[in-house]
């Protein structure tokens, strides 16, 4: 029996620029709510233009972020663009913004004027600092993110400093993913009692949440964590060693166990004895040696021979791979976690990666990659707002379209 998408029927306005919030769109869309991407008419959303440019003029940022939605060009700034706003937020249920704090009230826009146009609509704000607080109308990018949230300060050596830990939009899609979380368990909400709320995300506050018992740690015994480089705080081995072939290994030890096994692997199960590395305590005390030991095992080794090892012992490891080596990966093209979607506008074939998570029963979709500006304008102002193609060519003589 095909079923219908896990969300069709959800109407979702989204307001966003950049990544952040609209990120949240872009995983309601797959899993099939209509959304409907509301753009500063001319210039559009600047993530169009941010990244590597295709022939159509676009990003393949954009492309990918802003599948399966609709464009509409709308200037909220104007009284009329507000006023078409409200009227689509009448028959939406949910709406998606990242601007300054503030900036939508300043509109006339804010959540209690929109919330009296709808008492069921959800609300996803996603801010540099949330709506709150003494930082709240400053502005935010990721990089201030990952550096207010303690993130930068713990990437790279004693020796390097702060480094920029692998990407410079993790806050943007961790914010847009706990968006979704909160946008979902609003609608539940919703669902049970009729009352709509907003969620509000500060970018700082996914990427804090992620580092473990930092915080719980420093409040128990004052310990500040430092930068260690690819090693792990509580346990060792547990970090990335070269290999022979000028390739990398990512091992994983999280236990006496694994020790042993990895002890095993290496040829070196004296290793494991408790007279000597057998408790994770005499290892954290001697945690370079440990770490060295290793490192002259998989220096004297190929990543596959290393890999082979460890999987014959059952040591967590892996290959630390570049793009090149996850696009020739098995796993990945067994996963399907690569797709190539056909541009219409550039007439090429974009590599995209795929929906994430994997529904059994309803799993989510790309219909088309990120479409051009305002490509639904009219669609949308005349099946949802009933304006007519004379009231539509007015708006757009005045820009407000």
């Amino acid at each position: 029996m095909t079923r219908s998408p896990a969300l069709d029927g959800i109407r979702v306005l989204d307001l966003s620029t950049f990544i952040s919030a609209g990120f949240c769109g872009t995983i309601l869309g797959e899993f099939g709510a209509e959304v409907i991407k509301v753009e500063q008419p001319q210039a559009g959303d600047p993530l169009r233009q941010f990244g590597t440019k295709t022939e159509s003029g676009d990003s393949l940022v954009w492309l990918t972020e802003a599948r399966n939605k609709k464009s509409v060009t709308l200037d909220l700034r104007t009284p009329e663009g507000a006023e078409l706003l409200k009227k689509l937020v009448g028959k939406s249920d949910v709406l998606l913004e990242n601007f300054r704090t503030g900036t939508l009230e300043r509109w006339g826009l804010g959540w209690e004027q929109l919330k009296a146009v709808n008492p069921g609509l959800v609300m996803l704000r996603i801010t540099g600092f949330g709506q709150t607080g003494p930082r709240a109308e400053e502005p935010g990018f990721a990089r201030i993110a990952h550096a207010f949230s303690g993130l930068s300060y713990l990437a790279g050596t004693p020796e390097t400093g702060p480094l920029m830990p692998g990407s410079t939009s993790l806050a943007d899609y961790a914010s847009g993913t706990y968006g979704a979380v909160g946008v979902l368990m609003a609608l539940r909400e919703r669902d049970r009692s009729g009352c709509g709320q907003y969620v509000d995300i500060a970018l700082y506050e996914p990427i804090f949440r992620f580092l473990d018992e930092m915080s719980s740690a420093f409040a128990f015994n004052g310990t500040v964590r430092e930068r260690m480089g690819a090693d792990t705080v509580n346990v060792v081995p547990h970090s990335h060693y070269p290999t022979l072939d000028d390739k990398w290994v990512a091992i994983a030890c999280t236990s006496d166990k694994m020790f042993r096994r990895l002890a095993i692997a290496m040829g070196r199960s004296e290793l494991a004895e408790e007279k000597n590395f057998g408790r994770v305590e005499e290892r954290l005390k001697c945690r370079n040696e440990v770490n060295e030991l290793v490192r002259e095992w998989t220096t004297g080794l190929t990543q596959k021979e290393v890999l082979d090892k460890c999987e014959n012992e059952q040591v967590p490891a892996g290959p630390i791979h570049n793009v090149r080596d996850i696009s020739e990966d098995p796993q990945y093209a067994a996963r399907g976690n690569l797709v190539k979607m056909h541009d219409a506008s550039s007439g090429s074939n974009i590599t995209t990666p795929s929906v994430v998570p994997t529904l059994s029963e309803t799993p989510g979709t790309i219909n088309h990659l990120g479409p051009k500006l305002g490509a639904h304008t009219e669609e949308i102002l005349t099946d949802l707002v009933s304006l007519t193609p004379a009231e539509i060519e007015n708006l757009r003589k005045h820009k407000i379209i």
